[in-house]
């Protein structure tokens, strides 16, 4: 017979899943460049270490000595040519100057043309992100109707799907606030 415990289970996997909906996008977003420069511009950035794709920021200090400036310092300084070509390959825009000892990125400033389109692309995940906020909501109703097969009163389903209705409107303005946020900092000039 399923009872209260079931529905606050459901409710909890909903937040979970939700939650984790949003750390996805945190994470997105991060990558998007805006006009400041964010070692997090480089997360994806695979380096090709001795035949093994090794991520960049495990082979090198990543640090932002001012706001349009990367300074990746290799680890191993036989892997400079290496990184200059990971960082070439991205499809991140930027154009690494190797002096010897450290890789400079100069962060150009972004066209209007430029921010207009990561705007675009930030809308067009945040409502990726949306659907998986929804995907979350449809797995948790569809496993209340199961729990009302189980037992669980008609009303007490009707009050759970109300609830995890409001938890999928909280998570949604999440990723609208998120979204108006990063929009925002691209579009800053």
């Amino acid at each position: 017979m399923a009872d209260d415990d079931d529905v606050g289970l459901v409710l909890s996997e909903a937040s979970e899943a939700m939650d984790k909906t949003i750390q996805s996008f945190r994470k997105e977003l991060q990558r998007i460049r805006t006009g400041r420069a964010s070692t997090a511009l480089l997360d994806g950035v695979m380096v090709d270490y001795f035949d093994t794709p090794t991520p960049l920021n495990q082979l090198a200090n990543l640090t932002t000595p001012d706001p349009r400036l990367i300074v990746v310092s290799p680890y191993d300084k036989g892997a400079m040519s290496n990184i200059e070509k990971a960082i070439l390959a991205s499809d991140l825009g930027l154009t690494p100057n190797n002096d010897g000892s450290v890789i400079r990125i100069a962060i150009p400033a972004l066209t209007e043309e430029r921010r207009k389109d990561l705007v675009k692309q930030v809308r067009k995940m945040a409502e990726e992100h949306k659907v998986g906020v929804r995907e979350g909501r449809r797995d948790a109703i569809s496993m209340l109707k199961d729990l009302e097969a189980d037992g669980l009163g008609r009303d007490d389903r009707h009050r759970a799907e109300k609830s995890v209705q409001d938890l999928t409107d909280r998570f949604i303005a999440k990723v609208d606030e998120l979204t108006a946020e990063k929009e925002k900092e691209v579009l800053e000039v």
